[in-house]
């Protein structure tokens, strides 16, 4: 079973673009790829919710979504202040395995942080990587800030004996300054895992057929892309 599982240190940090990125590229060597998203919140029903954007940029096959809750909150919040039954991670992780029956990669995109609460039980995402024993991959802001956050991440999924696959860069701005050039460096030491790519600013609004074209320019050979960590820092300074 290929599963990975796709967090963030935080929210509206670039995990749905890191999602549709891996997806690109997997998609692009033949795989059929699935797209998970447990929880969505803060949509109306007739809104793209972030599986569809992620499929809709990648030309992945498969966007599921197991509930939508309309308030944008944590999934445990939202689902209790509308009176609809949450998303525990025993379905999340159950929906991601039948998945990968008929998939060769299931993405699945957790909301907000590695352990915002899915339910009243206190389930989270990081139980859902468990339950799946799937690698964990974190998405992180370029700047002042996310070394703590992404250490923070890496030590809770560590402490509930997961590892983190490794941190990709969700939004790399076009002009970094000098916290995020030297995060470059600094991140892989904060994770204790490799930095395996970094997804420019903007690139999700970019034509899907151009997004896919350039998604492997993004992500390092360990999510099956070209790019190179230290190419890349040489080239910002």
């Amino acid at each position: 079973m290929s599963v990975i599982v796709v967090t963030g240190t935080g929210t509206e940090i670039g995990k749905t673009i890191v999602t549709a990125a891996v997806a690109a590229v997997a998609a692009a060597q033949g795989r059929h790829v699935a797209v998970l998203k447990p929880a969505q919140t803060g949509l109306a029903p007739d809104e793209r919710g972030d599986a569809a954007e992620a499929a809709r940029l990648s030309g992945a096959a498969t966007a599921a979504e197991l509930a939508r809750f309309p308030e944008p909150l944590a999934p445990a919040t939202s689902a209790r202040r509308a009176g609809m039954a949450p998303v525990g991670p025993q379905e999340a992780a159950a929906a991601a395995a039948k998945l990968a029956e008929e998939h060769d990669l299931v993405l699945v995109e957790g909301a907000g942080g590695l352990l915002v609460r899915f339910d009243a039980d206190g389930g989270t995402l990081a139980d859902t990587a468990r339950l799946l024993s799937a690698p964990v991959l974190v998405v992180a802001p370029a700047g002042l800030g996310t070394l703590n956050a992404t250490a923070l991440t890496a030590e809770a999924l560590r402490a509930r004996g997961l590892e983190p696959l490794g941190v990709v860069v969700g939004s790399w701005p076009d002009e970094p300054d000098l916290a995020a050039r030297c995060n470059l460096a600094d991140l892989p030491e904060a994770a204790g895992a490799p930095l395996l790519g970094a997804v420019p600013q903007g690139a999700g609004a970019l034509a899907p057929e151009d997004f896919r074209a350039r998604a492997a320019h993004w992500l390092a050979p360990a999510l099956g892309g070209v790019w190179d960590a230290e190419g890349f820092a040489r080239s910002v300074g």
